[in-house]
């Protein structure tokens, strides 16, 4: 009997039965898990490889196993609190410096160095604030720039302010007006060499961001490998979009403008958003191979879901869901 076929066969066996149990909600599998052990899939091949040429029973058995193994330690993994794209305490991050030490907005701005494992670290400290003005009735906020833990849950009396860490790299912030709209920039730039990014909070990168609830927000997030946590219940939104490749995304909606649009653009990542449990809501999705986890709302069709009595609401929140292998959860609060 030909054997060859039996161990790419076992691996897709066993993401069709992921894949199925977590969209029955038997298991609940953890997406982000991939990208810590991602390993996994280089020792299957290696193995498969070593043995290729060995028909003997317990080179099958073996195979089998690691597979079987693999997928064990992937499903029952918990990694969902950590962003890093490698296993262990310390990530790797290649950065590039353009040597620019200054900045205008800082208002506090401390560097300090220090050495764990041969590698030197940076880390600074910042503060970058934009007044805020009564004729201020439209903004847009932009981030930019992955590897950070970004939170935004409270107010404050001026337009935008943003406290930061950066372990290494630094952020650039700078202000503009589209028209009527005040445009808040806030992006990570990096610096060269190669660091070692630690889940320890004191020694991660992250921005605490605090906005002002008079405008009305537009929201615009691209990252990579991160950790976003923004309530923006006590905010005025009008639209959100949040594209990540690898990243965690939780994020809570508050009452609906007549219409507010969330967008979300996803690789292998896990996303949550909460919705009023009053709320008039929509949902699309193009999800590919991702799950998804809508509690209370009907099933209109493959690829939409809507809260009960959806039409006749004055004002509505629509989601647009597209991604690749990734975690869609929305849920009424």
């Amino acid at each position: 009997m030909r054997n060859d076929k039996l161990v790419p066969g076992a691996i897709l066996v066993c993401i069709g039965a992921i894949f199925l149990l977590n969209n029955f909600g038997v298991i609940d599998f953890h997406w982000i898990n991939i990208l810590h052990l991602w390993p996994i899939f280089l020792i299957m091949g290696g193995v498969n490889l070593v043995l290729a040429g060995n028909k003997s029973g317990w080179a099958t058995l073996l195979k089998l196993g690691v597979v079987v193994l693999g997928f064990g330690v992937l499903l029952f993994g918990r990694f969902g609190e950590r962003y890093n794209f490698w296993p262990g305490e310390y990530a790797f991050h290649y950065n590039d410096d353009d040597n620019d030490k200054s900045d205008d907005n800082d208002d506090d701005d401390s560097d300090s160095t220090s050495t764990d494992h041969g590698v030197v670290k940076i880390q600074e400290s910042n503060i970058f604030n934009k007044d805020y003005t009564p004729d201020v009735k439209l903004a847009r906020l932009n981030i930019s720039g992955g590897g950070t833990e970004y939170t935004l849950n409270d107010t404050t009396a001026q337009l935008f302010k943003a406290e930061t860490k950066e372990f290494f790299g630094k952020y650039d912030f700078s202000t503009s007006k589209d028209d009527s709209v005040y445009v808040i920039n806030l992006s990570k730039k990096h610096n060269k060499g190669l660091h070692f990014d630690s889940d320890d909070k004191n020694k991660s990168n992250w921005a605490n961001i605090r906005l002002n609830p008079n405008p009305v927000w537009d929201i615009n997030v691209e990252t990579g490998a991160s950790k976003l946590d923004f309530d923006l219940s006590k905010f005025k939104i009008k639209n959100i979009t949040l594209k990540g490749g690898a990243a965690s995304f939780d994020v809570k909606l508050g009452d609906p403008l007549s219409t507010t649009n969330v967008e979300v653009s996803t690789g292998v990542s896990e996303v949550n958003i909460s919705v009023p449990k009053g709320a008039a809501c929509s949902i699309r999705t193009n999800s590919g191979l991702s799950s998804n986890e809508f509690a209370g709302f009907d099933k209109k069709d493959d690829n939409r879901y809507e809260t009960p009595g959806f039409d006749a609401a004055k004002n509505k929140i629509y989601i647009h869901m597209t991604g690749g292998v990734s975690d869609f959860k929305v849920n009424r609060y």
